[in-house]
């Protein structure tokens, strides 16, 4: 693939906006970081505010409730990310917008909680993410609205007056900037991702994912050194002893139980997720450490499973009742193929096979059980991998296998975008009972 190809400059423009860092689970930092603009905007001293109300789609809520809202002090729920935000929040560092709370401002959200009248309104309004965000202070006001995507903000108001008059942020700049979105996104395809990996000069990636190599190492080895969450990579470390496999399986579950519980380490997220970046990512990294690969051959390898990652996550939406870390593992699963065979073949294999073995997997949510789902994930990539190497394969008509890659991938997405929703408002109903 040439560099002037458009697909060559489409997948750099994808890894670029994908492989962006935040700070702990990205759903309550969303919330924190439309609390921060607000409070920006609204221009008035903390103590004048004197409301907050948030409106939220179920699947906020469903992946806000249960994780821990990082630098406040072990705070979780919808309520302390909005207090965070205005308290203590940076809206200039989007999903790092609580990265610089310092230990005052810590107790200065744990107080400003207790007065704070923060008032939470369930809504369903078309988007399965959004954010709608109302301060007051008296008769003024500041209203955010962030839908779709993590920092998308699609309504900005103050006072009445709207901020947003821009053409970029205008609704036809906005139904726009949506389709080319889209556009970029079908470019996708198994065959085009396995040209650009081979072809891609190095140093047009190389600054994004040494980066992603950096942040998701050191909280992965950060979770196995201490007690986060659940402790599944420290339990699988016990009972799977110090192999690559296991190993790669640890860390991925305790980078993802680190960040969910309180630990204050970024991470380069892949698809709007954490997790997904974790999964991605360390595995393949670890596989790489452990065979001594070089340098260029792992960073292909990287840019092999986060595309992978990606494409699977485009037809299925930002959040669904899939599990991501499905998606995330069969990516790691092709880029650990990638390092050690190198095969067309055997990376689209691996690729369905995990899909066609644990695509049942649901998300209810952020919280611990997320890591084990992502060893579970893993160990099922591994598998597609072994089965390959043996000769065995799921073919077509083995249930969601369709005729190839790219058909089975369509199938993927649209059982977690159409076949799942009403899974995912089930999951909804009896989290808020």
């Amino acid at each position: 693939m040439e560099k002037s190809d458009i697909r060559y400059q489409t997948y750099l423009k994808i890894l670029r906006e994908e492989l962006v860092p935040a700070m702990g689970c990205t759903e309550p930092i969303a919330v924190a970081y439309a609390a921060a603009r607000a409070r920006q905007v609204l221009e008035v001293p903390l103590e004048a505010i004197d409301k907050a109300v948030l409106r939220v789609s179920g699947s906020i809520i469903k992946n806000v409730k249960s994780v821990i809202v990082p630098n406040t002090g072990h705070l979780k729920g919808l309520e302390a990310a909005v207090v965070a935000g205005v308290v203590a929040g940076n809206a200039d560092r989007e999903l790092e917008v609580l990265a610089e709370v310092t230990p005052g401002q810590q107790k200065e959200i744990a107080e400003y909680l207790k007065i704070l009248p923060v008032e939470i309104v369930h809504i369903e309004e078309g988007s399965v993410f959004d954010i709608d965000l109302c301060l007051t202070a008296g008769d003024r006001y500041a209203r955010i609205r962030i839908s779709d995507t993590h920092t998308n903000i699609v309504l900005l108001e103050k006072n009445g007056e709207n901020l947003l008059q821009q053409e970029r942020h205008s609704e036809a700049g906005r139904l726009e900037a949506e389709k080319a979105h889209r556009k970029s996104r079908e470019l996708l395809c198994m065959e085009g991702i396995w040209d650009f990996v081979n072809s891609v000069a190095i140093e047009d990636v190389e600054g994004l994912l040494e980066r992603q190599i950096q942040y998701n190492m050191a909280i992965a080895e950060e979770g196995l050194r201490g007690d986060y969450g659940s402790n599944i990579g420290s339990v699988l470390m016990n009972v799977g002893g110090d192999n690559v496999r296991n190993r790669a399986r640890a860390k991925a579950a305790a980078g993802s139980d680190a960040r969910m519980n309180g630990c204050e380490l970024p991470v380069v997220i892949n698809s709007g997720s954490g997790n997904q970046g974790i999964t991605c990512s360390v595995p393949v990294i670890e596989y790489a450490r452990e065979f001594r690969v070089d340098r260029e051959l792992l960073l292909r390898a990287l840019t092999l499973s986060n595309l992978t990652t990606i494409y699977q996550k485009t037809g299925i939406g930002t959040l669904s009742a899939y599990c991501g870390a499905v998606c995330a593992a069969a990516g790691a699963g092709a880029g650990i193929v990638y390092l050690r065979e190198g095969s067309y073949e055997a990376v689209i294999h691996t690729i369905v096979n995990t899909l066609a073995t644990v695509s049942g997997i649901v998300c209810d949510g952020a919280k611990a059980s997320c890591a084990a789902k992502i060893a579970a994930a893993l160990d099922t990539a591994f598998l597609g991998y072994d089965m390959f190497r043996y000769g065995e394969d799921f073919h077509s008509g083995d249930g969601i296998v369709m005729e190839d890659i790219e058909a089975t991938i369509r199938a993927v997405g649209k059982i977690g975008h159409d076949g799942m929703r009403e899974t995912n408002e089930e999951i909804i109903r009896l989290m808020l009972c």
